[in-house]
């Protein structure tokens, strides 16, 4: 996984609307304004149009986030809808009970009654639809007349429809007349300029965790006439050029990073620019299917291989991320190119045959429950699974958490507990091995009581990454001496704070400021010296951190001299 290897501490150009990664550009704030600006006025429609990957969602997204208090938000994703089924999706956005068979007239009595009784609470009802290109002219109709309801001073329903530019002609049609007449506020999203894109890029790497440029001058240029400035391609673009830049050991993407890249996304094809009218448009369209069917491959084959519902970890609050899916399928990473894997014989000076490697897949890997049972006995506690089915269950019991994560031997030295590792072997057969330490290139695995040493680099060919950890959960979870109580959790973690702040803080005046904070300012502070997620929120990385940094007496991964937390 590239993201340990950059720095990262999630993925800076994920795809998904991710209200924290809009980068306003002037034509992303203008957008937004146009929104804002809508919902505060008279009712009726407001239209925001862009070409696909623009950007239309996310702003969406951010302007949901940051709308005003009295305002009530129903969203439809899905607008291929006939007009009863639409007016049902909104009383259900809307929370109108209404009956399964109800017809369009009780839908509509239903919607007006609730928009009366929130107008006289002073409420403001706003209904989004997104990629509203895909309705038809007769539901635009139905939504048109949703907007007659008023009162003197205003229409008590504010429409908001997001689309691909093919919904400006929809509205243009005769037939559309009176609703192209209730458009209060309209706006087009273009690409961004090339001037924005540098500025975009460091905005996207700094939210997901690292300070500085790693995109050369070149590398910018060529991205941006691989992408016409259109954000979803510069996202998926620079994803596969760090992969690509990870799996050659680079840290700098470089201008031939950007053009392998961009014809895996493209497909050896020329890209088609924003704006360039209905041949363009609909090459784009091709092109993003693409690689909507390529996710979705890829999505099944993770499911296949990785299924979410794992009895012994059930009902624990912190999944792993399905990151990497793509990469894994296409094998960019299957084994470290600075670390060839070396055969498992080849003659040495004197003619002889060396030892063959001494891990065997299907001899060294176990059962979960069995890994499990292994891992327990390191921290001292004996697992039996027929009497705790869900292994997390009885780590609760034992004053224990679960964490499953995904990422990569740093990933593993980080956290610095003994782990659960699972392992796949080229058949597809799945298996697990329990590593007690790990030491410069050597591992020390778990196996039936016993421990074997062996490098590290022979587990690898079979670890795409997952992988499962215990850790000691705080004293105030178990209710019992000087942290139980209401107030348990404020007293552990202020006592925890005072002494990182005197530890880790830069100058006496810094630690005596940390110590004038709010816990969860002091919780911010603490996650972000540590280069964790900075929410506030003490989850399981932070405590195990907060742990490792003051010396917690609990099994490690890594020796504390060699020991890479920071």
């Amino acid at each position: 996984m590239y993201y340990d290897f950059f720095g990262f501490r999630e993925p800076p150009f994920s795809i998904a609307p991710d209200p924290r990664y809009l980068y306003l550009s002037d034509r992303h704030k203008e957008a937004l304004a146009h929104l804002m600006y809508g919902v505060q006025g008279q009712g009726g429609f407001i239209v925001i149009t862009g070409e696909v990957g623009t950007g239309k969602t996310t702003v969406c997204r951010c302007f949901i986030e940051n709308a005003p208090e009295h305002v009530d938000i129903a969203l439809i994703l899905n607008p291929r809808l006939s007009a009863r089924e639409l007016l049902s999706s909104i009383c259900d956005e809307l929370e109108i009970a209404h009956a399964p068979e109800a017809t369009i007239k009780q839908l509509v009595d239903g919607i007006n009654q609730d928009l009366l009784k929130a107008h006289g609470a002073g409420r403001h009802k706003v209904l989004i639809i997104d990629e509203a290109q895909n309705l038809s002219a007769e539901v635009l109709e139905q939504l048109r007349l949703l907007t007659n309801l008023e009162t003197a001073e205003k229409k008590l329903l504010q429409i908001v429809l997001l689309g691909q530019p093919e919904l400006q002609d929809m509205l243009a049609l005769p037939e559309l007349r009176q609703l192209n007449q209730r458009v209060t506020a309209r706006y087009h999203l273009d690409a961004i300029d090339d001037s924005d894109l540098p500025a975009y890029l460091r905005y996207r790497l700094s939210v997901a965790g690292l300070r500085g440029d790693i995109f050369t001058p070149g590398a910018i240029r060529k991205l941006y006439k691989a992408s016409h400035g259109i954000p979803r391609l510069i996202n998926l673009i620079s994803d596969r050029a760090l992969l690509g830049a990870y799996a050659e050991g680079e840290h700098q993407i470089t201008s031939a990073h950007i053009r392998q890249a961009a014809r895996e996304v493209h497909g050896n094809r020329r890209p088609a620019k924003a704006g360039g009218g209905r041949n363009a448009s609909r090459a784009g369209h091709i092109a993003l299917l693409a690689v909507s069917v390529l996710i979705a491959v890829t999505g099944a084959l993770w499911l296949f291989y990785m299924p979410t519902n794992d009895p012994l970890l059930a009902d624990e609050g912190d999944w792993p991320v399905v990151s990497g899916v793509i990469e894994r399928v296409a094998g960019a990473h299957d084994e470290d190119p600075a670390e060839p894997e070396l055969p498992a014989t080849s003659p040495d000076d004197t003619g002889t045959e060396p030892e063959a490697p001494s891990f065997d897949f299907q001899q060294h890997v176990m059962a979960l429950p069995d890994a499990f049972g292994e891992l327990f006995d390191i921290w001292g506690e004996v697992y039996n699974p027929s009497q705790f089915p869900v292994a997390c269950e009885f780590a609760r019991t034992a004053g224990l958490g679960c964490l499953a994560r995904q990422g990569s031997r740093r990933s593993l030295e980080f956290v610095n507990r003994p782990a659960i590792l699972q392992l796949r072997n080229p058949q597809g057969d799945t298996g697990y091995v329990v590593i007690r330490s790990l030491s410069d290139d050597k591992v020390v695995i778990e196996l039936s009581g016993e421990t074997r040493e062996m490098p590290f680099g022979q587990l690898e060919p079979y670890w795409f990454g997952e992988f499962r950890v215990l850790w000691r959960t705080p004293e105030y979870t178990t209710g019992d001496g000087f942290f139980a109580g209401s107030s348990g959790e404020q007293l552990w973690m202020d006592a925890r704070m005072m002494q990182l702040a005197d530890r880790m803080a830069e100058s006496a005046a810094e630690s005596a400021r940390v110590k004038r904070l709010t816990t969860t300012e002091q919780v911010r502070w603490y996650q972000e010296v540590r280069g964790l997620t900075v929410d506030g929120i003490a989850g399981p990385m932070t405590i195990i951190q907060i742990n490792n940094d003051l010396g917690t007496d609990v099994p490690r991964l890594v020796a504390a001299r060699e020991a890479s937390n920071g």
